[in-house]
């Protein structure tokens, strides 16, 4: 990942509202949500939703797809995997073990080995 990419997405996150949808879509997994359903939960009004929906696809975290007239958004896991990574590539100057990297299956560097384990 590219730092301009992660700083993007750290900057689209840094937002209260922003953090509040991510965070909701993680929740959901893959499945993801209907727009309005995100809304509702959050007690957001749909042209703000829609303005911070649109914040967090350009960072790159969620993606939208349309099932007819409705617009579903879920989060690009493979991006937040990225974004991790690159946060915690030189964890203990190249020896995670030190600070407990390791042991997370989120930051091995193949996380499918670990889909039981691992969310992100």
């Amino acid at each position: 990942m590219e730092i301009n990419n992660a700083l993007a997405a750290l900057q689209s996150l840094s937002h209260k509202t922003r953090l509040l949808i991510f965070r909701l879509l993680v929740r959901q997994g893959p499945e993801g949500m209907m727009a309005g359903d995100i809304a509702t939960q959050l007690g957001v009004p749909a042209p703000t939703l829609s303005f911070h929906l649109n914040h967090l696809g350009h960072a790159g975290l969620i993606e939208r797809r349309r099932d007819g007239r409705t617009q579903w958004y879920t989060v690009r896991f493979e991006q937040v995997r990225e974004l991790l990574g690159y946060l915690v590539e030189d964890c203990c100057q190249g020896r995670p073990e030190l600070c407990g990297m390791a042991a997370d299956p989120c930051c091995a560097p193949n996380p499918a080995e670990h889909n039981d384990e691992c969310h992100v």
